[in-house]
């Protein structure tokens, strides 16, 4: 039984450490030439590896990130379980950059960021937090990570998931009947959805439509949910007041895009969060552990829903 790690060697040379240390019974190897194919029973990668049908002992793919859209679990043996990464260190990062862009939004730093180019002293209005209405898309781990964060400022939250779910202090709506009243109810949506086929290209004309005039959006989702063109139309028509971007598609955008100079967005280069090799060799570690003790690994992903 051997853990393969294919990844980067840093990353690596962290995780192998604490393998030693909480794991000494399990070899743990960084060069999968190194054992025969069949020793395989897990191993933690970013994508599938092509010859990943070698490995007929495989039983569990850790992904390094906390998506899991970049594999096509369809190719993927049935008998493998796929699990997404859980670690405090994605979570805190998220809840940091999420919490930075909505003040950013909230206190229109990207106009006064113009303004000081242009050497311009005006003040522009200030909506109260309380008057502030702050949607989530999605509610998952991520997303309860940033509500709790977002509640000790008084934004009045609400979230929208799939399926019914329950959080307090938050209004919550579900399935498609609720996605409309949702959006009428949201200043300032935050999408946090895995990409799936319902999600892809979902946040559009119609969504930003549907959103109260002024509106603004932190996408830190997936780049493929998000056409462009309508969010520079609905932006440059004033119906959304600005946008701040971690995720687009393709990565990274070509130089001659407009998300690059717009006056009204903030883009930067996938960077919310960012998996901490130090708490993800902790989460992978208890994971082995639990699939050892006979229980289901966290983050396994479902693989009809795709996450």
């Amino acid at each position: 039984m051997v853990f393969w790690f294919n990844s980067d060697r840093e990353r690596g040379r962290v995780f192998a450490e604490a393998f030693a240390r909480e794991l000494p019974d399990l070899p743990f190897v960084m060069d999968v030439s190194e054992r025969h194919p069949d020793e395989i029973r897990y191993v933690l990668t970013w994508t599938a590896p092509a010859d990943l049908h070698r490995f007929r002992n495989l039983e569990i793919v850790f992904s390094i990130g906390a998506g899991v859209d970049q594999f096509k679990t369809e190719t993927l043996p049935s008998n493998v379980m796929l699990v997404r990464m859980v670690e405090d260190g994605i979570a805190r990062m998220m809840q940091e950059y999420v919490t930075l862009a909505v003040l950013a939004l909230h206190r229109n730093l990207k106009a006064y960021i113009v303004q000081q180019a242009a050497a311009t002293w005006r003040s522009l209005p200030v909506r109260q937090a309380a008057q502030q209405r702050i949607g989530i898309l999605g509610l998952g781990m991520l997303a309860q990570a940033v509500i709790d964060r977002l509640k000790p400022f008084g934004f009045p939250l609400a979230a929208w998931s799939r399926s019914e779910r329950r959080v307090d202090g938050v209004d919550c709506y579900h399935g498609s009947d609720g996605l409309t009243p949702f959006l009428a109810q949201t200043d300032i949506l935050i999408c946090l959805l895995p990409l799936t086929r319902e999600t892809q290209g979902l946040l559009g004309g119609a969504l930003f439509a549907a959103l109260p005039a002024g509106a603004a959006l932190v996408h830190v989702g997936r780049g493929a949910q998000l056409d462009h063109d309508a969010l520079i139309a609905a932006v440059d028509e004033g119906h959304l007041s600005g946008a701040v971007i971690d995720v687009t598609e393709p990565e990274p955008l070509p130089p001659e895009h407009a998300f690059w100079r717009h006056p009204k967005i903030i883009l930067t280069p996938h960077i919310a969060s960012v998996t901490q090799p130090e708490t993800a060799a902790t989460a992978v570690i208890d994971n082995i552990q639990r699939h050892r003790a006979g229980l289901k690994p966290i983050g396994l992903v479902d693989r009809s829903r795709g996450y």
